[in-house]
């Protein structure tokens, strides 16, 4: 795998655990030489990740849409920065980029790309890994919500069997290149 897209907050959260998190994802993917496709905000987790993954000799590819360029500021260190003129081409680019797709700790913005490209999977549109980090059990109320829509006959595939989902970085990136744990 040469390329993975992470969708996470431009805030750090209220509890460490979520920017250690971040720099440990950077870490993870620069050491095993994977560039990390990402928003390209140089604020929150968005910056720890990508200062993470830089300072360890990673490649981070940052994508984002001239509007937010406009108003906020983005990372100046990144390996790459591509504007796009919408969120739609802005999206469509992250997906073009990246083999995989993991959501880190975030809010709204986090959950709706996740969401699109689960749903882009679920409908058979491509076959990505898509992937929740668990941090701190920030994810679980998520996993029990799609486990009720699944119960109640609203989701025909489990999301036990098409998301990956891991507690630290280092076991998200073993469970997507297929090693083992040991």
């Amino acid at each position: 795998m040469q390329s993975i897209c992470i969708f996470l907050g431009a805030s750090c959260g209220n509890d460490p655990i979520y920017m250690d998190a971040a720099s440990a994802m950077g870490r993870e993917l620069a050491a095993r030489g994977i560039t990390c496709v990402y928003g390209g905000s140089c604020t929150g987790l968005m910056n720890r990740l990508a200062d993470s993954a830089l300072e360890a000799g990673g490649r981070v590819v940052g994508v984002t849409v001239q509007a937010l360029k406009d108003k906020e500021e983005f990372h100046r260190g990144l390996s790459e920065l591509h504007v796009m003129p919408t969120m739609h081409a802005r999206k469509k680019l992250m997906f073009d980029l990246s083999e995989a797709f993991i959501a880190l700790p975030g809010g709204i913005g986090t959950y709706e790309e996740f969401f699109e490209v689960y749903t882009h999977r679920q409908m058979g549109l491509h076959s990505k890994p898509c992937a929740l980090l668990n941090v701190n059990g920030f994810y679980s109320p998520m996993e029990l919500m799609m486990r009720k829509a699944a119960q109640e006959g609203f989701m025909k595939t489990p999301h036990e069997e098409s998301i990956l989902i891991a507690e630290t970085p280092a076991e998200m990136l073993d469970r997507l290149l297929g090693l083992p744990r040991g």
